[in-house]
């Protein structure tokens, strides 16, 4: 592609030409090929502009700096200017594949919790309705229900250049509807530029990521920019911060859920070991799915597909038969009967969500096992700990991701949420040691949550991934 077709409809400055193809647009230097446009991006650690070179030897032919760039580049290498980067990056990746999200209809959901439950009951509700459907996440990614084979270096939302390559790949595919979860991160950083969601979803807002945005406000602006971008808004008002997300719809139609006062109100719910149900709009619907926190991710996967237009008896029998998500409360079947479940609860939140949902089936003891990433929000250790510690008979504190950390530190500051509540727990900083005494603590009436990684099959020590997984390994204690 041209330049001048790669920057179409992008306010920017041509300060050395070039007529070749551009092949590949490409915001890390160790990525580039031959042919590839290497964009400058200004990092919280590193500036891309001192990549340049570096790009230029590995094939760049063209580089997007940024206004008042005053550094070299070598000749022969076109140079073009904008105001920012991360912006255009956005913009030059979506004209690359020819604009493939306008073949799309897009539902991005945003929360601290429950993105990726709701994804995947949005996307298991609207394949039941005779959808083609894609999906975008934490998990992977999939296209009319079958695993997709690209990767990309994020662990929730795909940076532009991966994402529209993404979309193109989908709408070859035959996919129409594509849901996606939308980090706060993303947003921040503008990798959504230039899309208009169909429908926007907002899940909740509680204390997570304060080590990136600073302070709650941030956090709650960054999400809000979700919803200036969307047609329909499917917004949870039951949480306090949903007004924010009402506001940013700028008048644009929305539908509220919950179990207060809403569009989507669920009432008379219960909820079992097996499941729950709840009525809404005089009908009782049915959920496969255990805990209170699933009702409301129900709840936004009604609206979502309402807002698609699909009616709702259509919806009711399709959330009769949704699945579970990996890692997501799973349970680890075993033949000695015991309750062992995998979560990805790694926001306080979340934990007490799972803890309060297993408690409400469990006839015995919970046993909560949980540890904090390291190189992440260190306020929200201690309030961690004294959640579990309060809601948990029994705490296990071990590693999770410890990154960069000393781990013993990091649960040396959880411990200081548990030891003012309980007398009752255990430091194993070894998570492979604290599973398997987890389980040995178990009766058949207890039950054990792992929380923190979920789906993850890795863990994080230094800046190296070593491969672990919960499920894994709780399956071989439960076995031996």
């Amino acid at each position: 592609m041209k330049i001048n077709e790669l920057f179409a409809g992008i306010s920017h400055r041509v300060v050395v030409s070039f007529d070749g193809e551009i092949t590949q647009v490409v915001y890390d230097s160790r990525a580039v090929q031959a042919g590839a446009l290497f964009v400058c991006l200004r990092g919280l650690t590193v500036d891309g502009h001192d990549f340049i070179d570096r790009a230029v030897a590995a094939g760049a032919v063209a580089v997007l700096v940024e206004d008042g760039f005053t550094g070299e580049v070598p000749s022969g290498i076109g140079v073009i200017s904008v105001e920012n980067t991360r912006s255009a990056l956005a913009y030059v990746s979506a004209n690359l594949h020819d604009n493939p999200a306008e073949k799309l209809r897009l539902v991005g959901v945003t929360g601290t919790n429950g993105k990726t439950t709701t994804t995947y009951f949005i996307e298991e509700v609207l394949r039941a309705c005779g959808r083609k459907t894609g999906i975008i996440g934490t998990t992977g990614i999939r296209a009319l229900g079958e695993a997709m084979d690209i990767a990309f270096a994020t662990s929730t939302t795909p940076d532009p250049p991966e994402l529209h390559r993404i979309f193109a790949e989908m709408a070859r595919l035959g996919v129409r509807d594509v849901v996606m979860e939308v980090s706060s991160h993303a947003l921040a950083f503008l990798k959504m530029e230039g899309l208009t969601f169909d429908v926007g979803v907002f899940t909740n807002l509680t204390q997570d990521h304060l080590d990136f945005h600073g302070t709650m406000e941030n956090y709650m602006l960054a999400k809000a920019k979700l919803f200036a971008q969307s047609r329909i808004g499917v917004i949870n008002t039951d949480c306090p911060f949903s007004g924010t997300m009402v506001e940013h719809m700028g008048g644009r139609p929305h539908f509220s859920y919950g179990l207060g006062s809403a569009d989507l109100q669920a009432i008379h719910t219960e909820r079992r070991a097996d499941g729950s149900s709840f009525t809404l709009g005089g009908e009782e619907f049915s959920l496969p799915v255990s805990g209170k926190f699933n009702v409301y991710n129900a709840l936004a996967a009604i609206g979502a597909a309402k807002a698609l237009g699909i009616e709702m008896p259509k919806i009711r029998k399709a959330v009769a038969n949704l699945s579970g998500v990996p890692g997501r409360i799973q349970a680890v079947p075993n033949a000695r009967g015991l309750n062992v479940f995998v979560d990805y609860a790694h926001s306080p939140d979340g934990l007490e969500n799972i803890i309060n949902s297993v408690r409400e089936t469990t006839k015995g003891r919970v046993i909560t096992l949980f540890g904090c990433g390291g190189d992440r929000d260190k306020t929200k250790r201690p309030i961690m700990g004294k959640i579990a510690a309060t809601l948990s008979d029994f705490c296990i504190l071990t590693s999770d991701n410890p990154r960069t950390e000393n781990p013993m530190e990091i649960l040396a500051q959880v411990e200081g949420g548990v030891s003012p509540v309980s007398s009752e727990y255990k430091i194993l900083e070894n998570r492979r040691d604290a599973i398997f005494a987890g389980v040995k603590m178990l009766t058949p009436d207890d039950a054990l949550i792992i929380a923190g990684k979920g789906h993850e099959d890795y863990q994080i020590i230094g800046t190296t991934k070593h491969h672990f997984d919960d499920f894994e390994t709780a399956a071989e204690a439960l076995e031996n």
